[in-house]
């Protein structure tokens, strides 16, 4: 089988490339050098140039703060572009893999865990694209699995801007005020190259949550990535959201309920402390 996967220099990008060579499927990595997925002609040309079945889309307009402004550009490509490769695979009988987010929730007021089933509330720009990207994955047999607070060894992430700042400052100050669960992109790609490799993506359709196990603030995930990599000259302190005024106004609490993917695929997701070490331990590679 064909795979494409798109987005291939973004985090959950960079961790299918790792994966591909134990794959039995041959997969093709694009990003936006090699393929304009803003463009219905492009992607369908790609699809039967290649022969492609299964796309595995990792690309995404992911500044938050930037989809304020310019909503559309947003919306080109974490929905329009969706549209075209859920259309593209719907032509061929194939399968669309998307990958959306926790922003699609304003907060839950109850403090529980978000279910696939509660109705989404994006407060902001960037979470109403990737909803609109979620609603265009359904053209097709599709997969969409929403995730939160990614990070990894690529791009830029919470993870790696901690790492420096911790090194560089005496002192940091982090939202106490915002809670969800981080999310090891590595874990991630793992959870759905399995999915592929043993053809249990074909034997279900439709909406899964995805993150690591467990609950935290930013603050405290700081705190943690500072104790884990030995950066404890830095003095962390808790802070409100409101104290660093910002055009997005952010889920105060997104932590996802993986009840479904877990009682669907069989599959244990790992704790983030632990997820946190092993992708610390691949930096010092």
């Amino acid at each position: 089988m064909n795979i494409l996967v798109t987005g291939a220099n973004g985090q959950l990008g960079m961790h299918f490339r790792r994966l591909a060579p134990q794959s039995q499927h041959d997969w093709h990595f694009t990003d936006v050098a090699e393929l304009d997925i803003t463009s219905a002609e492009a992607v369908n040309a790609f699809v039967d140039t290649h022969a492609v079945q299964l796309v595995v889309n990792c690309a995404a307009y992911t500044n938050v703060d930037r989809a304020e402004s310019d909503e559309a550009a947003a919306l080109r490509i974490n929905a329009d572009a969706v549209g075209y490769m859920a259309d593209a695979m719907k032509r061929v009988q194939g399968t669309l893999i998307h990958f959306s987010t926790d922003y699609v929730f304003g907060g839950n007021r109850n403090n529980t865990p978000c279910t696939e089933q509660e109705p989404a509330n994006p407060i902001g720009a960037y979470g109403r694209t990737k909803l609109a990207g979620e609603q265009a994955a359904s053209r097709c047999h599709h997969l969409v699995f929403r995730t939160s607070w990614l990070y990894s060894e690529y791009g830029k992430n919470f993870l790696l801007t901690m790492l420096r700042l911790t090194a560089e400052r005496p002192e940091l100050m982090v939202v106490f005020d915002q809670v969800g669960t981080p999310t090891y992109a590595g874990d991630l790609a793992r959870a759905v190259f399995t999915l592929i490799e043993n053809g249990e993506y074909r034997r279900h359709e439709g909406l899964f949550h995805f993150a690591n196990e467990g609950v935290c603030s930013w603050y405290d995930f700081a705190h943690e990535i500072a104790r884990q990599s030995g950066h404890t000259d830095c003095r962390i302190l808790p802070c409100h959201s409101d104290e660093y005024p910002s055009p997005v106004r952010r889920p105060a609490y997104s932590v996802l309920d993986k009840s479904l993917f877990k009682q669907t695929f069989h599959q244990e997701i790992p704790h983030w402390t632990d997820s946190l070490s092993r992708c610390l331990a691949n930096l010092k590679i």
